[in-house]
């Protein structure tokens, strides 16, 4: 398990979940450090890389920003997975945002 100060000392290549496209998606969305990225939320990410890529990504693109999001704020290096009930569940009862193009 990757800890927080490993993922602040590889910076965001150093989390749990993130591969080279993950990368370029943060590069996209200016996020350069752990920090930045603790400091987002996993709705507003998805939303702007779907609005700044003018493309509807799938959804588990939400999952692995939640846990990114979630390591950086605390540490806690959880599978993707592990946020997509949540996501599936506001995406039942309508509150997870929707893709507007």
């Amino acid at each position: 398990m990757a800890t927080k100060a490993k993922a602040a000392r590889e910076g965001l290549a150093g989390l749990r979940n993130i591969g080279p496209a993950m990368l370029l998606d943060f590069k996209l969305l200016g996020i350069t450090s752990v920090a930045d990225l603790a400091k987002e939320d996993a709705d507003a990410l998805y939303l702007r890389l779907c609005a700044l890529t003018q493309a509807r990504h799938d959804p588990c693109v939400h999952d692995t920003f939640a846990a990114a999001i979630h390591q950086a704020k605390t540490g806690e290096a959880l599978a993707w997975w592990d946020f997509t009930p949540i996501r599936k569940t506001r995406q039942q009862n309508g509150s997870f945002p929707p893709v507007n193009l």
